[in-house]
């Protein structure tokens, strides 16, 4: 069977809930470019829709990027300047452009929070972090008590080092919550739910002293960083049931 961009749709909303986040998440989650209509032998995953990305994809011979932050977020912008150059390329070159943003981070198997659950040993994770409705995150006991170097370990990408880590806590972190990328305020409802470890993707000046007086860890690994997970998982997912070939671009931003 000839894999098209609409059938790719098909089984990436087979498996992700899309249509569940439609009210909560302003990104324009699934197929926000198409291509010709010609049949796709490659997909290309990263974290970023950047037109370094875009390169690397048409380079690669992908006839799809997947990626974890799209082009368009809110309400319907200019096609000019950079987006402008990014979308021409997009089309010249026939590559599709699909793109999942929370519900990607939510998915209880394949998302970016349940594999950082999965990394730190999480046991039985529950769904944490409340975010328009939805909860986006995981939470749980881990099966071995860590401490944050140990921690940092478990969920550094390439070994790189984490944005921030701030140790206001026990020694070792017998519970923990997760949420990737830019959701340092979340720390709030970490410190409500009194976990000993709270691990996201950015820091925030405002968060400093109450989880400081709350006497909580932080790990700050970096938006980035934290994201290339469920990318990869979906990679990996794809693979093994579509049996395409697919390719990792790995463009980190240090943030």
């Amino acid at each position: 069977m000839a894999l098209t961009s609409s059938k790719l749709d098909e089984f990436f909303r087979g498996i992700l809930d899309i249509d569940g986040f439609k009210e909560t998440d302003n990104s324009l989650n699934g197929l926000q470019v198409d291509n010709d209509g010609s049949e796709i032998k490659k997909i290309a995953f990263a974290v970023d829709a950047a037109l370094e990305v875009f390169k690397q994809a048409a380079s690669a011979g992908a006839g799809m990027l997947f990626v974890h932050h799209g082009l368009f977020w809110g309400p319907a912008e200019r096609i000019d300047g950079s987006r402008r150059e990014r979308i021409k390329f997009l089309l010249d070159n026939s590559l599709a452009l699909y793109a999942v943003h929370l519900p990607l981070d939510q998915h209880p198997v394949l998302g970016n929070n349940a594999v950082l659950a999965e990394l730190l040993g999480i046991e039985n994770p529950e769904p944490f972090g409340l975010y328009h409705g939805r909860k986006v995150g995981y939470k749980g006991n881990l099966k071995k008590a860590l401490t944050l170097d140990e921690a940092v370990k478990k969920i550094s990408f390439m070994n790189r080092p984490p944005l921030g880590v701030f140790p206001f806590g026990k020694s070792e972190s017998q519970s923990c919550a997760v949420i990737s990328g830019g959701a340092a305020q979340e720390a709030f409802q970490a410190l409500e739910e009194k976990v000993d470890l709270y691990v996201t993707g950015e820091s925030s000046h405002t968060v400093y002293h109450h989880a400081l007086e709350g006497r909580m860890n932080i790990i700050a690994g970096g938006h980035y960083s934290t994201e290339v997970w469920g990318v990869r998982r979906m990679m990996d997912e794809c693979a093994k049931k579509l049996e395409i070939d697919t390719v990792f671009l790995d463009v980190p931003t240090g943030l």
